[in-house]
């Protein structure tokens, strides 16, 4: 009877023993990592193209490396590189052009434009087979470099060029002509708009020096230890010059002598009698 109840205590102690140990997993196999996407390979480094000019319907595109000048806006190609004096500040420059608004293409200044009638020994007109006045050839504008003449852009991309060189720049309206109209100069030149980008056509034709202004004289300057020249009597000097002298003041002239009082005339005696 003792051994059946030592038993059944003995069978109850090891079920209560299993139930308390955790249960060891099936495997060992490892937890399933998630699949990770490989890191994407980074690009070649491109190099950046060159900013794209949209050429205007009427000009022909040119082949010429695009090229920023001095702002993001401001860029040129060079048609011809030429090979005579460099464009430098304070050099007077002698170009011919032609100017485009870039919007529509139209043309608002040209150096054809600017032609004289060709004369003869009279000083008339020469008349061509047509009867119409002969031109001379179009002559090139001149101006110094470096004020801002014709207009900023302008100034700004001559930088670089050579005499003989022929460049196309792209100016910003901020460096053209900028908020202001310009009004139609007929049916050939309609009105440009305010804040109108430009495209310009150069040729530089000469580089020089500018002609040099005629000094001011300020008149002779006196030599150190030299005795002023005295002018003659009666002739004054100039203001301010070495043979001025202060002048002597004249001598009061006296007061003039009043006439004598004359004496009234005496009272008329009456006839004595």
């Amino acid at each position: 009877m003792k051994l059946s109840i030592l038993t059944v205590l003995l069978a109850g102690c090891t079920i209560t023993a299993s139930a308390q140990t955790p249960a060891k997993p099936a495997s060992d196999a490892k937890a399933a990592v998630p699949a990770t996407a490989p890191a994407a390979k980074p690009a070649a480094d491109a190099t950046p193209a060159a900013a794209d000019v949209k050429p205007l319907p009427h000009m022909t595109p040119i082949a010429g490396v695009h090229k920023n000048l001095f702002t993001i806006s401001l860029a040129y190609q060079d048609i011809k590189v030429g090979a005579g004096a460099e464009a430098m500040p304070k050099k007077l420059l002698k170009c011919l052009f032609t100017l485009w608004v870039a919007a529509d293409g139209s043309e608002f200044d040209s150096s054809e434009e600017h032609r004289s009638p060709v004369l003869d020994s009279d000083k008339k007109p020469v008349l061509d087979a047509d009867g119409k006045p002969k031109l001379t050839d179009p002559q090139p504008m001149p101006f110094v470099m470096g004020g801002g003449r014709p207009f900023l852009g302008w100034d700004m991309g001559m930088a670089g060029m050579k005499a003989g060189g022929k460049r196309r720049i792209y100016i910003p309206w901020q460096l053209g002509l900028g908020d202001r109209e310009v009004p139609a100069r007929g049916t050939n030149h309609p009105a440009v708009p305010a804040k109108s980008d430009l495209v310009l056509d150069v040729e530089l034709v000469e580089v020089s020096e500018p002609p040099a202004r005629p000094a001011m004289n300020p008149g002779p300057r006196p030599t150190p230890g030299a005795t002023p020249k005295m002018l003659p009597p009666g002739r004054p000097a100039a203001p301010g010059s070495p043979s001025a002298t202060p002048a002597t003041p004249a001598a009061p002239a006296a007061p003039a002598t009043p006439p004598a009082a004359t004496a009234p005339p005496a009272a008329a005696q009456p006839p004595s009698k």
